[in-house]
């Protein structure tokens, strides 16, 4: 969706909040991108308008920039903002950039001239001589404009203290209208702090007849020394009364962070009080939390949204992609809730997404783990057995399980996202199987009639209702397997009184790692809806399922999930290596769903007297 598009749905009325976008860069190593994807999913629940990602090194290296736009499109259903620089710049490099941002569903790009390179020559009256079709960001607007039309809403660089390369600040204000009239929709300013200086220049841009939406750049401080530095590098003004309150605290980065997220609240607050903007960009340095400090103490967002990593009411239970090819997307097997960034990759190729119903069984062609385009597990090597060390038995590993249950541990190989509120009421429950050396790697509580607008569970348009059948999902012993099947038939026969044979309120699939399938279910063909919605004026929505074939292909997953930290303990002592081994041949994976989401919860009673330790 264009950002001008969304601003003005934000701003319909003056009485409803300002709002603020993230820029990011690309870091310079796979592990520091994967990082930031977590940061960015992690801010995502903070509501910005849109995020922009820069072009690494001035625009030489585009992809990895593309790279990130079509994740955050696509897995985590960031509105995004492509920098395309064009100094430089061939043709090709821009074409294939601005198809890749198209085909990602992108519908805004940050035209920028960018940086002259560092070999850049001069002629003899000192002006840079530039290669290529490309010699200004407007050059760039307008190429746009003939290649794409109005697809695209294309936001223009501008400088409140002046350009490094033009004194006179009027004539760069004329060129910032030579953007405009080439078709810019909006303006991303240089970060700054002179707010009286930024005002103004405001005002002297609506002389010039130039109304697009200013968006003014704001930069944490973070620590004093990068503070002064970036403030040099950009040749802006430091207020004196900045000086005067942190160059006493210079050698106390933890002083300074505060005071300077004081500073930069004032200085927001005055912006916005001002009448000029409604909206902020904070330049992150892909840093969250001075950003989100200045945000809590606006008033834009809430600790508890932070806390909590919910913030309720989406469109989904869960997170909806922005990639056109899926736009129609409304049903996901629940397998891969804690894994979506996998399930994206699984399904990439899929001519057509469920929608309102997931259809034929044997109809989802999931991609082979095979032609992963790198590891399931995200992160390098280290980072994980910093994460996870090298656990030598059982109670190793179900200790690893329970401390993520407690939230002490970010990810695990099967969950790559962090525990959250919608497990509390049936947390202890979980930690309680943990000990006995059942390892759960997914799950979800039964509700009946949570409304729409629940904190935790809700999701959808407004005045609806929410239902959800409780689910587990878990690694056993298979020689355990018998006893908790007898337990299953027992429940069930007393449940069915005897009345219905083909009725199971317990159903459970249990698959091993050759694919050696178990099930209660006479017709196991069938998807069992376990998340639904009910709202005005519309058809039940069903997003969440629990079904045969998904259910085997996220069986490979979680399979090849253990080999590959197998591989990742290789270097290290035989006793971790065979702990996964063990798990990987004597484990099967099972799943229950308790089809009776009124009365009293019964998957948990399943496992008295049962201990895997």
């Amino acid at each position: 969706m264009k950002v001008t598009d969304k601003l003005l749905q934000a701003h319909e009325t003056a009485d409803l909040p300002a709002t603020f976008s993230f820029e990011f860069f690309p870091p310079k190593t796979e592990q520091g991108i994967q990082n930031l994807y977590d940061r960015m999913d992690r801010m995502y629940h903070l509501n910005p308008t849109f995020i922009d990602v820069t072009w690494n090194a001035g625009g030489r290296v585009s992809k990895i920039s593309n790279d990130i736009v079509n994740t955050c499109q696509s897995v985590l259903g960031l509105e995004t903002c492509l920098h395309m620089t064009c100094t430089n710049m061939s043709v090709e490099i821009i074409d294939t950039a601005l198809r890749e941002a198209y085909e990602s569903g992108c519908q805004n790009i940050l035209a920028l001239r960018g940086d002259p390179p560092l070999d850049a020559q001069v002629d003899a009256n000192g002006q840079l001589i530039h290669k290529g079709e490309f010699q200004y960001a407007k050059d760039l607007i307008s190429y746009i404009k003939k290649q794409y039309g109005d697809h695209f809403c294309i936001g223009v660089a501008a400088y409140p203290e002046g350009h490094p390369e033009e004194d006179n600040c009027d004539r760069v204000i004329d060129y910032l209208k030579e953007k405009i009239d080439a078709g810019g929709d909006f303006i991303v300013t240089q970060m700054f702090y002179d707010v009286d200086n930024f005002i103004e220049w405001c005002h002297k841009l609506k002389a010039k007849g130039i109304e697009a939406p200013i968006f003014p750049g704001i930069m944490p401080i973070t620590t004093y020394a990068s503070f002064m530095r970036r403030a040099k590098w950009s040749e802006i003004k430091i207020p004196q009364g900045f000086l005067d309150i942190l160059e006493p605290h210079k050698e106390d980065d933890f002083k300074i962070r505060e005071l300077g997220c004081e500073l930069i609240t004032k200085m927001c607050k005055k912006l916005l009080d001002s009448g000029v903007v409604n909206h902020l960009h904070f330049y992150t340095m892909n840093l969250e939390k001075a950003t989100i400090m200045i945000l809590q103490q606006l008033g834009l967002v809430t600790p508890e949204v932070n806390d909590t990593g919910l913030t309720g009411g989406e469109i989904l239970p869960w997170r909806k992609s922005l990639n056109p090819n899926r736009t129609n997307e409304s049903v996901r097997p629940i397998f891969w809730k804690n894994m979506k960034f996998n399930y994206i990759v699984r399904t990439k190729d899929w001519d057509e997404f469920p929608n309102g119903r997931w259809g034929n069984s044997e109809s989802p062609a999931f991609g082979e783990i095979s032609l992963f385009d790198g590891s399931l597990l995200r992160h390098s090597g280290k980072k994980l057995l910093e994460l996870w060390g090298r656990p030598q038995t059982m109670k190793d590993l179900s200790d690893l399980f329970i401390r993520y249950l407690n939230g002490d541990l970010a990810m695990l190989p099967w969950s790559d996202t962090p525990i959250n509120a919608e497990i509390n009421s049936i947390k202890q429950d979980l930690i309680t199987l943990n000990e006995k050396g059942i390892f759960t790697v997914n799950s979800q509580p039964a509700v009946n009639g949570a409304r729409s607008d629940h904190p935790i569970f809700g999701w959808g348009p407004k005045n609806g209702y929410i239902y959800q059948k409780q689910y587990l999902e878990f690694f056993m012993p298979r020689a355990k397997l018998d006893t908790l099947r007898a337990n299953i038939d027992k429940i069930n026969r007393i449940e069915n009184c005897g009345t219905n044979d083909d009725y199971k309120v317990l159903a459970f699939f249990a698959v091993d790692k050759n694919g050696g399938l178990q099930t209660n279910l006479k017709n196991d063909s069938v998807p069992n809806a376990v998340t639904w919605g009910i709202f005005p004026n519309t058809e039940v929505i069903q997003p969440t399922i629990v079904e045969k074939t998904s259910f085997l292909a996220w069986k490979d997953e979680a399979y090849h999930i253990a080999q590959e930290w197998q591989m990742v303990l290789k270097q290290g002592d035989d006793g971790s290596i065979d702990l996964l081994g063990k798990l990987l041949d004597d484990y099967v994976l099972i799943n229950i769903v308790d089809n009776d989401y009124v009365g009293e919860n019964k998957i948990f009673k399943l496992f008295e007297g049962i201990d895997c330790l």
